[in-house]
């Protein structure tokens, strides 16, 4: 095995010693989507969202949201307190540089993310008969744009926050506007157009109408890809720039 493969395996069982962080971040967005399907008003077509359901519109914000805890409530809450505990600091002696562990975090936090979102859609199709999306590579294309734009947004927070638990507050923080903009308590075709505005200018807000148009089988909407894109340069290029590993 690599040297990245063995210290992503590593932290892979660092991360499942952690029960809360793995409820939240594994089975809390499939046992949400059970939550939602079960009301029954959501499983009945809607005229006013084009003949959908609320709970078709439901699974990819609750895929969104997963990625969501995953870069805000994990990656940088770890990064931050490895920098706080000396961790990254006594790796730059070993062969294993911190970028090495940079790389491990992203790889596994991709893999259990990517899991994740298996189970949401697995759920929505077996339980509820959501149906799958119709476009593959569109559906992976926004997938993939929304990861990196997360994640950036989580190693700008870890190269800011002073500590672990100054980073779990400010990702707490950044979470729910995000979500929210991302159509968790409001989706995003039930919002005004001042709403639906800033939604689609948000790293969520755009990723989850890319998941909705690929689902329906159409290809994401240039300017939600770009926006994305953006968050991805700006929150990675900053990042980059301020972050310290001791």
């Amino acid at each position: 095995m690599s040297a990245l493969s063995r210290l992503t395996a590593t932290e892979t069982k660092l991360f499942l010693r952690e029960p809360m962080i793995v409820f939240f971040a594994l089975a809390f967005p499939p046992i949400l989507l059970g939550i939602f399907g079960a009301v029954p008003p959501f499983r009945e077509p809607d005229q006013s969202l084009g003949g959908l359901r609320v709970i078709d519109l439901y699974v990819p914000i609750i895929v969104a949201m997963s990625l969501a805890m995953f870069a805000l409530n994990g990656l940088s809450q770890l990064f931050a307190t490895y920098r706080e505990k000396g961790v990254l600091r006594r790796m730059r002696t070993t062969p294993v540089k911190p970028a090495m562990m940079l790389g491990a975090q992203l790889l596994m936090s991709t893999i259990m993310s990517v899991g994740t979102m298996a189970v949401v859609l697995a759920v929505g199709r077996l339980a509820f008969d959501v149906r799958l999306p119709r476009q593959i590579p569109a559906y992976l294309l926004g997938y993939v744009l929304a990861a990196l734009a997360m994640f950036a947004i989580g190693l700008l927070v870890a190269s800011r926050a002073p500590s672990g638990r100054s980073a779990g507050a400010i990702g707490t923080v950044l979470f729910f506007p995000i979500v929210f903009f991302a159509g968790l308590w409001i989706p995003r075709d039930s919002m005004n157009d001042v709403l639906r505005t800033i939604s689609d200018f948000s790293p969520l807000g755009s990723a989850v109408q890319s998941l909705q148009d690929a689902t329906a089988g159409h290809w994401p909407q240039p300017l939600h890809l770009a926006v994305m894109l953006g968050w991805t340069i700006v929150a990675g290029g900053l990042a980059a720039r301020y972050f310290r590993w001791e």
